[in-house]
Order: structure tokens, then sequence, then C-alpha cells
């Protein structure tokens, strides 16, 4: 079947989403996220894209872009490569480290830009690891303190600076934003998936654990692009618990 072609953007901004494959760990230890960021800033420099804000996740990444120029699959391409190809060298892994194709999603307007960086920068939150401001591999902390991947000059003076921005961040989402997931997962791939991004853990013995960490692990396994019926099936935990742990 023929790939759709990607919604391009008037505005120039993206929401961009990269996963493992398979739902496979993308990061294993702090030098794999270091270079990551480091692969992110060359290919946007080689590209002419600009890194709005970006939340590196342990099996997928969140970015927000601006792209100008139209470039942006030939830097994904480029970051994507490059990544991968340490990550299979130094951790001594074989195969296809990222789902073939990334997604993205066209920010047209300033409210849904903010929005999106919001909803980035929160990731962290909703999987139950911790605060915006509390996590490593997001750029929350440029915003906060000094800029070093991320463009955030354009934020910050929509937010009237630091202060604004923070206390937008820490605002309360309404649920209009959220980045839309259109490609579905079949059952085969829904339980090879669930292996692999619960490292062996059955699906049902979630409702064993405790909250934190089911939520967690609910929330990976919605971001890997399970459905919530699927997840449902595969864990018996009820749909409810599910889309409360998993909502955006």
């Amino acid at each position: 079947m023929p790939r759709s072609a990607r919604v391009k953007a008037e505005s120039g901004f993206y929401h961009v989403v990269a996963k493992g494959s398979g739902g496979q760990n993308l990061f294993e230890g702090p030098a794999d996220y270091q270079a990551f960021l480091g692969f992110l800033s060359q290919a946007c420099e080689k590209h002419g894209v600009a890194v709005i804000a970006f939340c590196l996740m342990t099996n997928h990444v969140h970015l927000l872009v601006e792209d100008p120029d139209g470039n942006l699959s030939q830097m994904m391409q480029s970051l994507m490569t490059s990544y991968a190809q340490r990550f299979n060298s130094t951790g001594g892994h074989i195969g296809h480290v990222f789902q073939q194709r990334f997604k993205s999603q066209p920010v047209e307007d300033d409210a849904y830009l903010l929005q999106a960086a919001r909803y980035i920068h929160n990731n962290p939150a909703r999987a139950g690891i911790c605060a915006a401001w509390e996590y490593r591999w997001s750029s929350y902390r440029e915003y906060v303190g000094r800029s070093e991947v991320a463009k955030t000059s354009l934020l910050l003076d929509m937010c009237g600076g630091r202060e604004g921005f923070v206390a937008f961040s820490a605002g309360a989402q309404d649920g209009s934003y959220r980045f839309s997931q259109r490609t579905r997962v079949s059952d085969a791939e829904a339980q090879e998936i669930a292996r692999a991004v619960l490292g062996g853990l059955d699906p049902i013995d979630l409702k064993a654990l405790g909250r934190e960490r089911r939520n967690a692990l609910l929330f990976d396994l919605k971001e890997a692009g399970l459905s919530v019926r699927q997840i449902e099936r595969l864990t018996g935990i009820g749909r409810g618990t599910i889309a409360k742990a998993s909502q955006s």
C-alpha cells in the first residue's frame, strides 16, 4: 500500500514523533541521550531546521520544529540514520532502531504552538516519571536556563519571558491539543509491541503493579501506538483507567 503524503504546514511548524521499532528503547543511558541531541543539532543546522522544543522519552522522541524550507524529511532521515548507526555500533544491536516512518503534525497558529510545547514538555509528568522541570532530557530546562539545542526566543517572547513561560507550562491543559495517531496497529503487532515495551513483563501482570509504575507502563503502551481497547484486552485493565493513565 502506498504511503500517504505528509500534510504540509503553511506555518512551517511541525510536531514530530519518532518511535523505537516495535516499541524498543531508543536510549540505554545518558550517553545515548547526549549523542541524540548532538546529531539533532547537526542535522538541523545542515538542513535549515530549528528545534523549538524537544523531549526524549525512553522509546520515543517528541520534537517541535520550524522548517521554513521544506527540509523536514531530509533532516529526520539524517538524524535517525546517524543515531541508529551509533546506537547499533556502541550497543551491539542489530536491525532497525526506529519505526521506518516518523510522524508529523502541522502546527498552524500561535496558541497551538504554545500548547504543543507544553504537551511535549509534560510527557514525563503524564508518564508518571517526574514534573517537567525535573526531567533532564527535554528543552524545558533550556527555557528556564541556558539554551543549547532549542531556539527558545520565539516562545519566550510569546509568553512575555521566563516567568510567563513557567506560568503557562504549569497551567491546566484543556485537552484541545493532542498528537494525532493516524497509523492503526494490528492486534498481532500490538502483542509484539507490548512485549518490547514491557521488557518481558507479561501485560496481564500490570494489574499487580503499584499505581505509579502501572500508569507509566500504560502510558508507554499508548505512546507506542496501541489503542485503549487493545491495551484493555492485553492487560485486563479497565479502559477508564487506561484512558486516564494515557491522557493527553
